[in-house]
């Protein structure tokens, strides 16, 4: 069978594991380990989490982003509350029901927005409407960081989120399947975009930043958590084997991979997007503050890239979405980018 392996840019996904997390791997492939998390490697994650950001926080392992959202939420509501998200949110449009399945029927409550984020006035519009017993009473916030669109929440606009969702008595969690590119954007620390600005539980993506697949479900108030892993083992989460979706934590962790995979990514995306501004056609439909560049051009210029070999998405706000990930390799940037000029020429 003929492979095709020129790098493409319409998902992160497509990136391959990061030789941190392949080693990692490799280093807990060697003689037998307990199971269910009861293994050294486990351990050993869960406390460079716990140092990572600075805090006793209770860490939880799961293959996919759908279900560590999906149960985080389900962990923070019953099923007679409702979540307030944005209505681009991923928990809303790519999770196939999944938060209100495993929540047992919790409602999903969205707003409007412009670039995929909330602000505090959102949120109390919206928690605040109703407070009769036919409507399902707003329990949690759920944010995306950074937002569909790329765009990243400040450590201010973090605290303000919290601040309302405090007042209102709701909790407030982090869908962070790019987290890492948002701290990588704002140069601040972990614990500064989450639980010293008010975050109650974060999902932190493991897959997009450079391993084969996992997130990690981070708890910062222990008491949110208990039960949760009796959660992950009815939703088929817990892995038997827990040792090789533990490890490659370690070794993202340990070495500071996770957030030098980030940066690269994030720079790729600013080059990127530098490099094609002005172009006859084309401008960017949203700032690029993280991984993703979302292009608006002629469906001519589209088309092109097609024909050229290229794949994007067009699934947000209309435009071509080009995604960055940790082995984003400069010289297949510039073929895009030389592309990309040369089909906007010919559309001028």
């Amino acid at each position: 069978m003929r492979h095709d392996d020129s790098q493409q840019f319409a998902s992160d996904n497509y990136s391959g594991i990061c030789p941190e997390a392949w080693a990692a791997m490799e280093a807990a492939n060697h003689g037998h380990a307990p199971a269910y998390g009861e293994d050294a490697w486990t351990k050993r994650a869960a406390d460079a989490f716990r140092t990572l950001f600075e805090t006793d926080c209770e860490v939880f392992f799961a293959f996919n982003g759908t279900a560590a959202n999906a149960l985080a939420l389900a962990a923070l509501c019953q099923s007679y509350h409702s979540v307030i998200c944005a209505d681009s949110a991923h928990v809303e449009t790519d999770e196939c029901g999944a938060p209100e399945f495993f929540s047992n029927g919790s409602k999903l409550l969205t707003v409007r927005t412009e670039g995929g984020k909330l602000t505090p006035d959102m949120i109390r519009g919206l928690a605040t409407n109703r407070s009769d017993i036919h409507f399902p009473r707003p329990r949690v916030v759920t944010i995306t960081q950074p937002t569909e669109t790329g765009q990243v929440y400040t450590i201010a606009e973090l605290q303000a989120l919290s601040a309302t969702c405090w007042e209102l008595g709701l909790a407030l969690h982090m869908d962070g399947s790019r987290f890492a590119n948002a701290c990588a954007s704002l140069g601040c620390s972990p614990a500064d975009m989450t639980w010293r600005a008010g975050v109650d539980v974060l999902c932190f993506g493991g897959t997009k930043n450079g391993m084969h697949a996992g997130e990690a479900v981070v708890f910062f108030d222990r008491k949110l958590a208990e039960d949760f892993g009796y959660r992950c083992k009815q939703a088929g989460q817990l892995a038997s084997k827990m040792r090789f979706l533990a490890a490659p934590w370690v070794g993202m962790l340990e070495s500071g991979a996770w957030l030098r995979n980030a940066a690269h990514g994030n720079a790729c995306a600013r080059m990127f997007a530098d490099s094609v501004s002005g172009l006859p056609g084309v401008r960017t439909l949203f700032p690029v503050e993280a991984n993703a560049v979302f292009l608006t051009m002629p469906a001519a210029t589209m088309d092109g890239l097609r024909t050229r070999g290229w794949r994007f998405y067009t699934f947000i706000g209309g435009g071509a979405r080009f995604m960055f990930a940790w082995d984003a390799k400069l010289d297949r940037v510039n073929q895009l980018i030389d592309d990309l000029r040369a089909l906007s020429a010919a559309a001028a």
